[in-house]
């Protein structure tokens, strides 16, 4: 650990940067920056910020405190809140697509972890790399129920979290698996409903606007 790390470890308290690491993972793997990384570089460009303010306007004394508070949250929102919610969307997109290749693949009479394999075979997609992810983590000496439940530490979408979550208890009991398959399938396809539902129900509101404009 570089001297670095150490300060901003003695800055900042370990739960705190654990919490960010998490949500960092949530990121995918493109990330290339973890915790310390991440605020050391908000901290250095806040101070930048500060710096330029108070250089550039004769204010500058008052305006550059709020000017730094504003990024140093605003760098937060754009690197990590931002980018979050745009995944959650698109693997919540993907999930309805993945589980019922999934759930054709456990029709076929295939366990579980055979069935994770060919859909992840077959399907290209965000979601699917998190599967193969899973997948991979067995050949370690991970049972499948340790690397979904790592999966889940990943996951920043609670409805496949959910999923994820009754799958591995209806493998673990003995349940029928086709069954909580089809009701999660049924709930996807509800939501996925709802939500074209409330973009065609905002398409007036924005045609107004724009009307109001021109």
């Amino acid at each position: 650990m570089n001297q670095k790390h150490q300060i901003i470890r003695k800055i900042f308290r370990s739960s705190d940067i654990e919490k960010l690491q998490q949500k960092i993972n949530m990121l995918g793997n493109d990330v290339k920056f973890d915790a310390v990384s991440f605020i050391n570089m908000r901290l250095a460009t806040t101070f930048i910020i500060f710096i330029i303010i108070l250089s550039i306007f004769d204010l500058g004394y008052i305006f550059a405190p709020f000017g730094a508070i504003a990024y140093y949250y605003l760098y937060y929102y754009l690197m990590i809140e931002s980018p979050l919610k745009k995944r959650i969307k698109k693997l919540d997109y993907e999930a309805l697509h993945f589980f019922e290749i999934l759930t054709l693949t456990l029709e076929s009479g295939r366990n579980l972890e055979n069935s994770l394999e060919v859909t992840c075979f077959n399907v290209d997609s965000e979601l699917s790399n998190e599967f193969k992810k899973a997948l991979f983590e067995l050949k370690f000496g991970k049972s499948l129920l340790e690397a979904l439940e790592d999966l889940k530490k990943r996951m920043p979408s609670e409805i496949i979290n959910n999923i994820i979550l009754n799958i591995t208890q209806t493998n673990l009991f003995g349940n029928s698996i086709l069954e909580t398959m089809y009701n999660q399938i049924d709930f996807l396809r509800d939501k996925q409903i709802l939500s074209i539902k409330e973009q065609i129900n905002k398409i007036p509101n924005k045609v107004s606007i724009v009307s109001v404009l021109f």
